[in-house]
């Protein structure tokens, strides 16, 4: 897939529509800065967003993919299947943010009893110590966890996973 050609593509069906970054974002819910990213090939918009282009410039979806016209309309049931997986792509991605709230979370409690055990000075007596030292190793590994979830070797290792269970359920048949 072409990015730059698939952006400079999108650049010129928002043009014919009359259209500009700013009123595309708007009528989309993402930032001008995202429509910049697309129309300059660095980012693809999500596939629930390419579906929603496709119906606003009135293309086949086919057609923004490839980054250019052709002559055959995007039947029903290709554009279902799309809608489908944007779906689970949507479903996927709350998923990972309920994860990262729950983290966040756990961090926050973490730091807090450190904070609340340090300033009451209650970490070198008896029944504390160490609470406050593990409470921070809380908040430090969320940290570390929250890097890893949003870093670019999550997606890999999600990719692994999915292959690895899948071999697993060939060889269980």
């Amino acid at each position: 897939m072409d990015l730059v050609k698939i952006g400079k593509f999108l650049q010129k069906l928002r043009k014919q529509n009359g259209l500009t970054q700013e009123q595309l974002a708007e009528q989309l819910g993402v930032a001008r800065r995202t429509v910049s990213r697309w129309e300059t090939g660095n980012n693809m918009p999500d596939l629930d967003i390419l579906v929603e282009l496709s119906d606003l410039y009135s293309v086949d979806l086919r057609e923004i993919l490839s980054g250019e016209r052709k002559s055959e309309r995007m039947d029903q049931e290709l554009k279902e299947t799309v809608l489908q997986v944007a779906d689970y792509s949507n479903e996927e991605k709350a998923r990972l943010l309920r994860r990262m709230h729950w983290l966040f979370i756990a961090g926050l409690v973490g730091f807090a009893v450190f904070l609340v055990i340090t300033l009451l000075g209650l970490e070198s007596t008896s029944p504390y110590e160490g609470i406050g030292s593990f409470g921070l190793g809380i908040a430090f590994a969320v940290l570390v966890l929250g890097v890893f979830f949003t870093g670019r070797y999550a997606l890999k290792i999600r990719e692994f996973k999915i292959r690895l269970l899948d071999k697993t359920k060939e060889d269980n048949r």
